[in-house]
């Protein structure tokens, strides 16, 4: 296995692996272990070149500092990506390669499971590293995240919309969902079951239309999913779907979803606060997952992870005041709070 270690900008630790006999190539950043070690999921995708994936794993490594930090966990941010289809490339003997990695770097990283992985990869991973959680419920682990991460995108999504429209609920509310993965669909089944006008899109169109039978719901093609007219836009897909090319077409009052990394520049947060759009900062909304990944690691309990995910809306109402306040957006409130913790903890 070849490995280059080393310490890059403001991150203190990347670290780019490849092992020929197994096919892996990953590539791990540990953002920042000030609040404890970096706990970040590990993203199996099929980048188009290592740039790209470099990239894509700097920004998430940080957005998981921000959000664990946002949320009150003690821990710091990290994450891996492995470049590769995981339909085709994933096997025991590229896990296995991976938790040498991980055994490398000796408890300073825990992954968990993120988009290309899963629960079961993560039980194969722990027979040769301690440092994967996620693992299922059987075994003492927080199983699969997304139902805390849906709900607490919901909690957030309950609690900007109250500001936003006085309503102290979501019944009546035109919600979009993009997205109906594990976490997207939901979030849909949550805003259906709270009364609201729910309409969905994904790429996958059997899925989709699978859930819209259940829900009762519209669906919406993918590329119309950003400009349909709504209240409330929850992009629950890739990220960087908000730009400055996109952010003049939306037709909603809020955004806020679970995608990590929704806004592609500061750019496009300007150009939503110009626009009078409300918006939920993602590291804040999506953090149900980290929180009951965290909450493994102290012996899990599925209640209090579910109230800590359903408190992520009394956190969004407390950015939302200060946002009012001071007349800043949402997203620098949230950043500024984060940062202030970790130059707190930091000394």
């Amino acid at each position: 296995m070849r490995i280059v270690d080393q310490r890059v900008g403001p991150y203190e630790r990347v670290v780019w692996a490849a092992d020929d006999a197994s096919g892996l190539q990953v590539i791990v950043a540990v953002h920042s272990t000030v609040l404890g070690p970096a706990v970040g999921g590990c993203r199996f995708y099929n980048y188009p070149d290592q740039a790209t994936a470099v990239i894509d794993c700097l920004r998430l490594a940080e957005g998981m500092t921000l959000k664990s930090t946002a949320a009150g966990l003690d821990i710091g941010g990290g994450k891996s990506v492995i470049i590769g289809d995981p339909a085709t490339m994933k096997t025991p003997q590229l896990l296995a390669a991976f938790a040498t990695v991980l055994n490398r770097l000796d408890g300073m990283y825990y992954t968990a499971e993120d988009v290309g992985t899963t629960t079961a990869d993560m039980n194969l991973l722990r027979e040769t590293t301690p440092y994967a959680l996620g693992i299922d419920r059987a075994h003492g682990g927080a199983g699969d995240p997304s139902p805390y991460t849906s709900r607490g995108v919901v909690s957030a999504m309950r609690a900007a919309w109250a500001a936003t429209s006085t309503s102290d609920g979501l019944r009546g509310a035109r919600v979009v969902v993009q997205g109906t993965g594990k976490v997207g669909a939901g979030v849909a089944r949550l805003c259906a079951a709270a009364g609201a006008d729910v309409t969905i899109s994904d790429i996958h169109a059997e899925r989709v239309a699978t859930l819209a039978a259940e829900l009762g719901c519209s669906v919406v093609a993918t590329d119309d999913a950003l400009t349909t007219e709504c209240d409330i836009l929850a992009p629950c897909a890739m990220g960087g779907v908000l730009t400055p090319l996109t952010v003049p077409l939306l037709r909603c009052k809020l955004v806020c979803g679970a995608a990590n990394n929704m806004l592609s520049s500061p750019d496009a947060a300007k150009l939503l606060h110009e626009r009078g759009i409300d918006y939920v900062p993602d590291f804040i909304a999506n953090a149900g997952g980290i929180i009951a990944i965290a909450d493994e690691m102290d012996g899990f309990d599925p209640d209090r992870t579910m109230a800590r995910a359903e408190g992520i809306g009394e956190i969004v109402a407390t950015v939302i005041s200060e946002a009012t306040r001071t007349g800043e957006s949402a997203l620098r409130v949230a950043e500024r709070m984060a940062a202030r913790r970790l130059a707190d903890a930091a000394g």
